[in-house]
């Protein structure tokens, strides 16, 4: 690490803000009519996700939650069934936890506090601090991927972003260099530049307005920072999951709130083959006989592993009269299917049977 950055602030702020004067971006559409709530869903759906990716989705879910208090209303099936295909579903369901904490603690109001909004749930000092910059005019550092990436290659700061000292590292500097004034425009810039200038691989140093101070482009090892995660083997998982078929209806399942897929319907699963009957005797007081299974029909990769998934088709005669008991599963029609938050690789699935 080159230690802390001898650049002042106003020499680092003052390029950034002229670059975003001329080139940055100005028109997406949590930029217009800004509030603390649109700009919130927008920070929470842009986690980990591209700006190209989240615009239709921000889009349908501010037609369907134009406000904190439809949101904190809502079903958590609505919420979930407009998320679907965007992944990390916990965001999803912290962004309607937080929504009801603001409607019975808030009066629907969002909170102007730094530590008030980091205490709501998913979001952290650097979305916090976004929110409250872009949306109520004020003044703090933010750190989220892109601005990672530029300062760690600003500076070359040393480590990958799961080691406490590179964070410590990241946060000083981005507090010493984020000026008090102009601050929402200082920082939408430096996220422009991470993702538009400062890629991951490639990154174009000329245009960028940084090269006068970046280390990394003086001593060219852009390469180099920031430090990747030492890299694990991806475990495998396996998974059997069935289908349920009864006339034109399907058997869904409400997964559990927590874990992957949280909250989401999808197809019920076991093991393996063998515990089919057991696992049909416990839920639906009888046992049918598979019509087919698909070995490994889709493989799905999540951040941390792998899910190799099978299929077992099983043709009913009748509605099992337990189901209709049982609040976290249902037969649903196959036209109702959109209306239902299913993990994206169960609808690909269910579009092919």
């Amino acid at each position: 690490m080159s230690g802390k950055p001898a650049v002042r602030t106003d020499d680092f702020a003052g390029p950034v803000l002229d670059w975003y004067r001329q080139f940055g971006r100005k028109d997406l559409p949590w930029q217009l009519d800004k509030t603390p709530y649109r700009v919130w869903v927008s920070e929470i759906m842009l986690q980990q996700t591209q700006v190209a990716t989240v615009i239709p989705y921000y889009q349908r879910f501010l037609e369907k939650f134009s406000d904190i208090r439809s949101l904190a209303d809502a079903s958590t099936d609505a919420v979930l069934q407009l998320w679907q295909g965007l992944g990390y579903y916990a965001r999803a369901r912290n962004l309607q936890r937080a929504a009801q904490i603001i409607r019975d603690d808030y009066q629907a109001q969002f909170p102007r506090e730094l530590e008030q909004v980091m205490n709501l749930p998913g979001i952290g000092r650097s979305t916090a601090g976004a929110i409250l910059t872009f949306a109520s005019a004020q003044s703090w550092p933010i750190l989220d991927g892109n601005v990672k990436r530029v300062l760690a290659r600003c500076f070359r700061v040393a480590g990958w972003y799961g080691q406490g000292k590179t964070m410590k590292a990241l946060w000083d500097i981005a507090e010493r260099l984020t000026p008090r004034q102009h601050t929402g425009q200082y920082n939408q810039a430096m996220m422009d530049i991470g993702a538009t200038l400062c890629l991951k691989t490639s990154p174009t140093c000329e245009a960028c307005p940084l090269c006068h101070c970046c280390e990394s482009y003086q001593y060219g090892t852009q390469a180099s920072y920031p430090e990747k995660k030492p890299k694990k083997t991806k475990p495998v998982k396996q998974t059997l999951m069935l289908l349920h078929k009864y006339q034109d209806r399907l058997l869904l399942w409400r997964r559990p709130a927590t874990g992957i897929w949280g909250g989401l319907w999808s197809l019920p699963e076991v093991a393996c083959r063998d515990d089919i009957d057991d696992w049909q005797r416990q839920h639906l007081s009888m046992t049918s006989p598979c019509s087919s299974i698909s070995e490994n029909l889709l493989k799905h990769q999540f951040t941390h592993f792998r899910l190799d998934i099978s299929l077992a088709v099983i043709e009913l005669d009748q509605l099992p009269a337990k189901v209709s008991d049982n609040e976290d599963m249902a037969f649903v029609a196959i036209e109702q299917l959109p209306e239902y938050g299913l993990p994206t690789p169960v609808r690909r699935i269910l579009e092919t049977q």
